[in-house]
């Protein structure tokens, strides 16, 4: 496959479309094509099949959408659908079709989408009286065909948008019974953002000696930051809602999209950051379509900052003034990690990527890397001090602007009349100081702990362990030699699913002087587990965590209820997953 070659054409008019799309594009503000219209727009107007990959925010749209409309303007209108463009979902339909009108609105295009969750008599009117263009959800053009209601014998294009993403969703049966309906001397068109094996079996069964087009994103000229600001931060799991909101509080995000694995999290994490003073809204499949609809206008109309949101819900989802992508879970499929942030830094805006991760989770952003070539950095989460800095230069960029307005003259009397009263510097700092408290949230003074994360003991595979001098390294919290070869591969064996575990939750913390070696000490001292049995542990201010084996944990505590760690008697029980009262 190659990579998308130098800029050749600078303009639409080069492109060789119609002047009634190139007026309809000049009148949205288009100027010139992006990459993939540059490269996919010429062989698609001259028929051949195209198999693309290019992530959302690449302009693809635009790149299918107008050779299809230039088939239209050349066909005439007719009864039966020229072109059926499959979509993953409603919320992709909608855009998609919404955009091809705005395209072809000049050329008399009649183009629908169909969906589930609409009234499916409004769809069978539309069919009726004859349409263009179908965007379509596989499931329910599926449905129409079956109904009799969608022919697909006239068909001459068949555009795949977010292949990957349609197989994900289990799909994969539907698509290929659509395509053996429709004429085979069809064009078709596949673009999706990964390309997997089972793209590419599509692809062979279904597209005749296709142009291949690779777009990647747009690296950053020299000396400059990539539009994607992309960042992990380590932070075990009953300390995330915290850390998440420590991090949005900082980063100060015009709007962003907040993933989540389950609909019941989607839910806590939306009630703990409109705790917070955010404006959240949850989406996800438990949701009816006008409540999606109504969420979705709140997020667009300014009136909501903050969108959380499932992986299948938000699938799709194109939102202009998203600046931010947040990963609560680090996915595990490293290709919905490239779909996720591929939401943010487009049409060569900046943008931000953050992903969470566990302890446990390190393995999964390493794949991650590895698939995408970049490096994400592993920063550490905001300190109370990191957080009131930014909040001190949020008012102060605040008041510049502020100082920048032309209408503070009828605020004059009151600075009079104060300073009759006051010295001047005092009214200033009292201002200030109101500004302040009134656009920045209370800081809870609670620092978020850092998990412990094991010492890598592969370069001392070769060596043996347990020696004076490695017993000897166990200084400020750190494991001795033998400990920590023992730690660390727990901690691996954890995270590549080497079994259940389960969290212990223990009445000590650093409070207490605790330290990592003096949990693993004392149960391996009381129990019949070795260190390598025990996983990751994070120390809190007045309790810690540790995992151990789920088969094991009935045993540990009931073995570890007369042990005293550091010379304090604990209290040892299942941790209830949020983080339980200090």
């Amino acid at each position: 496959m190659t990579e998308s070659s130098d800029e050749e054409t600078t303009a639409f008019a080069d492109l060789g479309l119609r002047p009634e799309l190139l007026a309809a594009l000049s009148g949205l503000g288009y100027e010139e094509p992006t990459p993939i219209q540059r490269e996919a727009i010429p062989p698609l107007l001259a028929g051949r099949d195209l198999l693309g990959q290019a992530a959302t925010g690449t302009g693809k749209t635009a790149a299918f959408a107008l050779p299809v409309l230039e088939r239209v303007a050349a066909g005439g209108h007719r009864q039966a659908p020229l072109a059926l463009v499959l979509v993953p979902t409603r919320e992709l339909a909608v855009q998609v079709s919404e955009a091809m009108y705005r395209y072809g609105r000049d050329v008399g295009a009649r183009v629908l989408p169909i969906y589930g969750g609409q009234p499916i008599g409004r769809q069978l009117d539309a069919l009726r009286r004859g349409v263009d263009v179908v965007v379509a959800t596989p499931g329910r053009a599926r449905d129409h065909v079956q109904r009799g209601t969608l022919p697909l014998d006239e068909v001459q294009v068949v555009v795949l948008d977010e292949a990957d993403e349609m197989l994900d969703m289990g799909f994969a049966e539907d698509i290929e019974a659509l395509l053996d309906l429709t004429p085979a001397e069809r064009q078709t068109v596949l673009f999706s953002a990964t390309l997997p094996g089972r793209i590419d079996r599509i692809a062979r069964r279904h597209l005749r000696d296709p142009v291949r087009i690779q777009i990647g994103a747009e690296p950053a000229a020299a000396g400059r930051a990539p539009l994607v600001r992309q960042s992990a931060y380590v932070v075990a799991r009953a300390h995330k809602p915290a850390a998440l909101g420590r991090i949005l509080d900082v980063e100060a995000p015009d709007a962003a999209l907040v993933f989540c694995r389950t609909r019941i999290e989607v839910d806590q994490l939306t009630e703990t950051l409109n705790g917070r003073g955010y404006r959240a809204e949850a989406l996800h499949g438990g949701m009816s379509q006008e409540q999606r609809d109504r969420v979705m206008g709140r997020l667009r109309s300014g009136t909501a900052d903050l969108l959380v949101a499932t992986d299948v819900a938000a699938r799709g989802l194109d939102i202009d003034q998203l600046t931010h992508v947040v990963n609560y879970d680090v996915p595990s499929a490293p290709e919905s990690y490239v779909h996720r942030i591929g939401r943010v830094g487009r049409a060569g805006r900046e943008g931000v990527a953050i992903t969470l991760a566990e302890p446990r989770e390190r393995r999964l952003l390493g794949n991650i890397e590895r698939l995408t070539k970049q490096k994400i950095p592993v920063e550490t989460v905001p300190t109370v001090a990191d957080l009131r800095a930014r909040q001190m230069e949020l008012t102060l960029a605040t008041l510049r602007e502020r100082l920048s307005d032309d209408d503070l003259d009828s605020y004059r009397v009151v600075v009079d009349t104060l300073t009759d009263e006051f010295d001047l510097t005092q009214v200033a700092l009292a201002a200030v100081k109101l500004a302040h408290e009134g656009r920045s949230s209370t800081v809870d003074e609670e620092e978020i702990p850092e998990p412990f994360v094991a010492k890598d003991s592969r370069k001392d595979s070769g060596k043996k362990s347990g020696g004076k001098k490695d017993r000897d390294k166990g200084r400020d919290g750190e494991l001795g030699g033998k400990e920590r070869g023992k730690r660390s591969r727990s901690a691996e064996s954890g995270a590549d699913g080497g079994g259940d575990t389960e969290r212990l939750w223990v009445s000590v913390g650093r409070n207490a002087g605790v330290r990592p070696k003096d949990l693993v000490g004392a149960i391996a001292n009381e129990t019949r587990l070795s260190g390598r049995d025990i996983g990751a542990i994070t120390i809190a201010e007045s309790f810690s965590i540790v995992e151990v084996p789920a088969s094991a944990i009935d045993d540990v505590i009931a073995d570890m209820r007369r042990t005293t760690i550091r010379g304090t008697a604990a209290k040892i029980r299942r941790d209830r997953v949020s983080a339980p009262p200090a």
